[in-house]
């Protein structure tokens, strides 16, 4: 299995659950300083993070799996029958993390990334079910993070065009972006809704939440004020884009 699921650090875990809560997602985890909530499609999980710290309003993009020593396996496998990274390449490496046991991927731009084992397999019936967690690889080597994406098992979707941006979607739910970007490789984190946004744009409202509708080259994107506003790590807006299938 594979899943999105990034991890957000913020010291304003109240008002990101607030935020969550109105966006269609349901609290399925809440471990002293780790919150996950379900959408539909993907999983956030929020950490705690002290006010002002360099991890305060930061996002970690990172996925869960079923079996993490499988997943280290194939992923591996996969990077060696592909061989541009070389014979004998290991981009998966089994470790230990406060949650337990995971695995770290590492990609030739230098990025690394988590994959930790799910808690809990099925989905939350209750989310919205047109919600859909974004993770962001933000990079410039958008050829190496496809191909990383690929050894993971991402599943490739269509692109609106040819430039060098890639979407994937996770067998188990949520979306990876790789989108070109100077400087060190980061992640991003944003949402996509299949349906309208102006109900999501008004629920939003009602619950407290500063909402603004934008229309752009391959469709509609809401803005909503971040959570986290004022931290230095967080970008002003919570982005969630319209889903428009290809074809």
């Amino acid at each position: 299995m594979l899943r999105v699921r990034p991890v957000h650090f913020t010291s304003r875990t109240d008002s990101w659950k607030q935020f969550l809560t109105a966006l269609g997602m349901v609290q399925t985890e809440d471990d002293g300083g780790w919150h996950v909530f379900d959408s539909a499609s993907g999983r956030l999980a929020l950490h705690d993070a002290e006010a002002g710290s360099g991890q305060d309003g930061h996002t970690v993009f990172a996925v869960e799996v079923g079996d993490v020593a499988e997943f280290a396996r194939r992923t591996n496998l996969s990077a060696q029958e592909d061989g541009t990274r070389g014979e004998g390449a290991q981009p998966a490496e089994l470790v230990t993390e406060a949650h337990g046991e995971a695995c770290r991927i590492s990609a030739p731009d230098g990025f690394s990334f988590m994959a930790g084992k799910a808690t809990h397999a099925a989905q939350c019936a209750d989310a919205d079910p047109a919600l859909a967690v974004v993770a962001v690889w933000y990079t410039a080597d958008p050829e190496g993070a496809v191909r990383t994406l690929l050894h993971v098992g991402a599943r490739p979707r269509p692109v609106p065009d040819n430039d060098e941006t890639a979407d994937f979607t996770a067998k188990n739910g949520g979306v990876l972006l790789v989108r070109p970007a100077a400087g060190a490789s980061r992640s991003g984190l944003g949402f996509e809704y299949d349906g309208g946004l102006e109900p999501l744009r008004d629920r939003l409202t009602a619950a407290g939440f500063a909402a603004s509708l934008t229309e752009e080259a391959f469709g509609s994107t809401l803005h909503v004020a971040n959570p986290d506003a004022g931290s230095p790590n967080a970008p002003a807006t919570v982005w969630i884009s319209q889903r428009r299938p290809m074809g």
